[in-house]
């Protein structure tokens, strides 16, 4: 597996060996040990997820604070979509800032998205399958928030050929100067 840094160091792309011929491939979607090496330390994960989307849908900005904050594995079976993450500590230099890539069935590629990071994605394929990886339980109490379309962040989301259909709860979400940080 390897794994390159984004401009947000702590995430990183992750790509595994595929093997392919004219049958289809095989690939590793996920071995403990490699993965620890590829971020440098150890990482348990406790639950999996698996959304499906159509097209234009946007989900985030999304995260756990303490004692529940949540890494997430995160990559895409069927279609593609638009990957991001911002990183919420209040301490880091790079507070507020932003890193995004597309994610897709033929790429193959996974982001690692640490606790500290918000996260989200927005469609770009007629539909896609997204599955991630988290390392605490889902809790509502510790959930928070960051608007999509937060200036201050300035994400640069791709056209997905319509307006983003997001959620009552994504709509109304917070802008970071307001939403509740990591420390």
């Amino acid at each position: 597996m390897k794994a390159t840094a984004t401009s947000l160091p702590e995430v990183l792309i992750l790509e595994p060996k595929v093997f392919g011929d004219e049958r289809g491939f095989f690939m590793e979607s996920f071995n403990q040990k490699t993965f620890d090496d590829a971020v440098g330390y150890h990482v348990d994960f406790v639950q999996d997820n698996h959304s499906r989307s159509a097209r234009g849908v946007l989900r985030g900005l999304h995260y756990q604070l303490p004692p529940h904050a949540q890494g997430k594995l995160v990559r895409v079976t069927s279609g593609r979509v638009f990957d991001v993450a911002v990183d919420l500590r209040r301490s880091s230099p790079r507070f507020g800032r932003w890193t995004g890539l597309e994610l897709s069935t033929d790429r193959h590629q996974q982001l690692w998205i640490p606790p500290g990071f918000a996260h989200g994605f927005l469609v770009l394929s007629e539909t896609a399958d997204f599955l991630y990886k988290t390392t605490d339980y889902y809790s509502p109490r510790a959930e928070g928030a960051v608007r999509w379309d937060d200036a201050r962040i300035g994400i640069e989301w791709p056209d997905a050929g319509m307006p983003p259909t997001l959620s009552p709860k994504d709509a109304q979400a917070p802008m970071l100067d307001a939403a509740p940080a990591f420390a």
